[in-house]
């Protein structure tokens, strides 16, 4: 088992779904097979206009054959795994590339950035996981709620630890603690929302600096929705509580729907955004995606 880096564009040609499936050619199976039962990190080529760099992680479970395409594999992702990273890492940062292991011994970079697929070393993969899950200012709880401290033990590169399987069990308890998740997935979409409520478009902040505004998963975790950005949408507490209830739903193209069988659709439209229409952000890789939505309407929302 190992690190690794796997490169994923949002225009891909792959039939790539980061959460579910990682599809490459034979020629990279070796290196994927070497992740199995362990931890990568997604990364977009500088190439991409608005590349979101190192963006997420996620644990391999297993590689299989691609049975819809001959001399194709597919590296399935572990459920409940992916995580999308906080912070978008660029490829160079202030001291200079982030992944250090794709520097030659000149210090130059060598061709080994421009693989597809590529080991990473522990103290690389630990550098990005610093920076992609740091939280400058930690969202305030709302009061009852779990929290958790974040810890930076196996996540940094300042100190050292007494022993390494230290390291490796903080590090995986950062990633598997559902309370660690919920917490970053929630400052993910409140910083991708701008903390306004995509249905009514309201900003609150409470006095302690809270917003008020949930971030909701569209398809939940129990019923295997992941933590990606595009699974999430910020809901105010109504909004949420209706969204979740089913009587309020999206089209694929975010038009907000409302339940024939809710008891009071004049007061629920009176609550809507004047456009109609859920306000979500620009990136197309941080808007709903129709699957989660699609789900959303077949499993919850009462037509």
């Amino acid at each position: 088992m190992g690190f690794g880096v796997f490169i994923h564009r949002t225009d891909s040609i792959y039939d790539d779904s980061p959460a579910e499936q990682y599809q490459f050619p034979g020629q990279y199976l070796g290196r994927v097979k070497a992740c199995v039962g362990d931890w990568i990190i997604y990364y977009e080529p500088r190439k991409v206009a608005a590349t979101r760099g190192y963006f997420a992680v996620a644990k391999v479970a297993q590689v299989i054959p691609d049975p819809k395409a001959p001399g194709m594999y597919l590296a399935l992702i572990e459920r409940g795994s992916y995580l999308d990273f906080v912070n978008p890492i660029p490829f160079n940062g202030p001291d200079g590339v982030i992944e250090r292991g794709v520097l030659n011994e000149e210090g130059r970079i060598s061709g080994r950035a421009q693989a597809a697929v590529r080991p990473v070393s522990a103290a690389d993969f630990n550098r990005i996981l610093s920076i992609g899950l740091a939280e400058d200012e930690s969202e305030l709880p709302r009061s009852g709620e779990p929290v958790e401290a974040p810890s930076a033990v196996g996540f940094s590169d300042g100190g050292q630890a007494p022993f390494v399987f230290e390291q490796e069990r903080d590090r995986v308890i950062q990633l598997s603690s559902r309370i660690v998740r919920d917490r970053l997935f929630r400052r993910l979409v409140l910083q991708a929302y701008d903390k306004r409520c995509a249905i009514t478009g309201l900003k609150l902040i409470n006095g302690g600096g809270r917003a008020e505004v949930d971030a909701a998963h569209i398809r939940p975790v129990e019923a295997n929705g992941p933590d990606i950005l595009s699974n999430g949408i910020a809901l105010s507490g109504t909004a949420h509580w209706m969204f979740d209830r089913g009587l309020i739903g999206l089209s694929d193209d975010l038009e907000i729907l409302i339940s024939r069988q809710a008891n009071d659709p004049d007061s629920i439209q009176g609550l809507l955004n004047k456009t109609g229409k859920a306000i979500v952000p620009n990136g197309i890789s941080e808007r709903p995606h129709p699957q989660f939505l699609r789900w959303h309407r077949e499993s919850c929302f009462k037509q």
